[in-house]
């Protein structure tokens, strides 16, 4: 222990000394306000974890408002927190800061270099062919495994609703990744009824990526792999990896090039004869082979790092967004009076599936989703690392720095939101969203970058929700001190949350 020590120690001060000896950047740096540093540990020292983190960052960012950015000392690296709406714009509208952070390098032993993590020329290239299989044709017929999986969620909250208050996050959180798996790989795992070593990869290795990144001891992959984190590491990425080639390998197998390219002429507004039969569904992955154009411009590890980017990406944040949503509509009964009253308007009392003209009447429920984005961002900072010089108002931020933009600090900003802590959907009326500076909410990022799933992730929430709110009032059983949010990679409550349900209208 003591050797793991000394040598974390010497790492720290070997980095601490190569950015002392760059005096400009130092000056740059210290020129933006932040809390006062020790030789050698910078601000490392001072850093919290978990619920305390998400607090010590809002803190932060309370603390230098004025300024719109903070600047921390992570040993020898510099991290600028920026949060101005005006700043943030500078840097995600442009062409010139599109790199991720180099700590999102500990997740490219997992995810590769894929859409998430790519930069330059492979990340133009990857959106450009990538855009087309998010269509909003593609989406329409995703709604059939939206509701699909529903169905099986709904019966289990028929279940715990006679057994009292529970904690309801799991529930939404599997039935999400039971979506992103028939969605994007065209596997149904049953996350929701079985227990699964590949479900619990997934979880572990989202919390060992974000331990790495902010943790400076862990970095190493020396210290690292004392601690036996490597050794774990390793075992759930065979279990993903594993279980993603196996996956599609089956679908070379039985992968029917007719149906995608049917879908490729729909897709194109090219006419399909009267007698063709409709669209089948196509699964990511599928649209990816069909891309691929016989492994051509795309190989099978490309395949797998966009499969298992969409995985991570498009199941953990729109559960979080789901539960926070729920929360807070069970928190507020007049708020839930109004869902209600929206959802019986759309479906009466029928028990049918949502379709797409259903989602877009649901215009209030999607403010309540907005606003929940607004107040729990899924994923509360994200990171650029800056390749040239960049000037934000009186400060120069050296090339080479990592800037993390601050989403969760926007999002309170009282002078953009007033009562910003509030639980209030009608500030996502569309004459009430005019004004407002285009980057002051980004839930979904923002600029050339942003999610390229937003309206997957838009029309799943709508769909559960929907599907829960009609069938069931829910009361939420903790008050919003009680949810101790923990500001991971993706932004949870600390004990989950805990909710009870009362069915509506019918028996399921």
């Amino acid at each position: 222990m003591i050797a793991t020590v000394i040598i974390g120690i010497f790492i720290i001060a070997l980095s601490y000394l190569y950015i002392n000896r760059n005096k400009r950047v130092r000056n740059c740096i210290n020129k933006i306000p932040g809390p006062p540093t020790l030789p050698v540990l910078g601000n490392a020292h001072q850093l919290n974890l978990g619920h305390a983190w998400y607090n010590q960052l809002l803190s932060l960012t309370s603390q230098y408002r004025p300024h719109g950015a903070f600047r921390l000392w992570l040993a020898g690296k510099p991290v600028v927190g920026v949060f101005k709406p005006e700043y943030v714009e500078a840097i995600l509208s442009s062409m010139k800061y599109l790199d991720k952070a180099s700590e999102y390098d500990y997740l490219v032993p997992w995810l590769g270099t894929g859409l998430l993590i790519s930069t330059g020329n492979k990340w133009r290239h990857r959106r450009k062919i990538l855009t087309p299989t998010f269509h909003f044709n593609i989406l329409d017929e995703f709604l059939v495994v939206f509701n699909k999986q529903c169905r099986t969620f709904l019966q289990k909250m028929e279940a715990k609703s006679k057994t009292g208050p529970f904690n309801i996050f799991q529930d939404l959180a599997l039935c999400a990744l039971d979506i992103i798996s028939e969605t994007a790989m065209g596997k149904e795992i049953d996350a929701q009824s079985t227990d699964s070593a590949y479900v619990y990869a997934v979880y572990r290795m989202s919390t060992l990526a974000d331990m790495r990144m902010r943790l400076p001891w862990f970095q190493s992959d020396l210290i690292y792999n004392l601690a036996g984190y490597g050794k774990e590491t390793r075992e759930n990425l065979k279990i993903l990896h594993n279980f993603t080639n196996s996956v599609i390998a089956d679908r070379l197998k039985d992968f029917d090039h007719a149906k995608a390219e049917q879908v490729r002429r729909e897709l194109k507004g090219e006419i399909v004869d009267a007698g063709e039969k409709k669209t089948v569904r196509l699964a990511f992955l599928d649209m990816l082979l069909f891309l691929s154009e016989n492994l051509t411009k795309l190989t099978i590890e490309d395949i797998r790092e966009e499969v298992d980017t969409f995985m991570f990406e498009g199941h953990d944040t729109t559960a979080a967004a789901m539960n926070w949503a729920t929360h807070l509509i069970g928190s507020n009964p007049e708020v839930q009076a109004k869902v209600h009253e929206e959802v019986d308007k759309v479906f009466g009392d029928s028990d049918r599936d949502a379709t797409r003209d259903d989602l877009k009447e649901l215009k209030y429920l999607e403010c309540c989703i907005k606003e929940a984005l607004r107040l729990f961002p899924s994923v509360p900072v994200f990171a650029r690392s800056i390749t040239e010089d960049l000037s934000l108002g009186d400060y120069t931020i050296p090339k080479d720095t990592t800037v993390v933009i601050v989403t969760v600090a926007m999002h309170r900003n009282p002078d953009i939101f007033p009562n910003p802590d509030d639980f209030v959907p009608e500030r996502f009326f569309l004459e009430n969203t005019k004004s407002r500076h285009p980057y002051s909410y980004i839930p979904f990022s923002a600029g050339p970058r942003n999610c390229i799933g937003q309206k997957f992730a838009m029309m799943e929430e709508k769909t559960i929700l929907s599907h829960l709110f009609r069938n069931f009032a829910v009361k939420s059983m903790q008050k919003r001190e009680d949810l101790r949010p923990v500001g991971d990679l993706i932004l949870r409550p600390e004990k989950g949350i805990i909710v009870e349900l009362t069915p509506r209208k019918r028996p399921l």
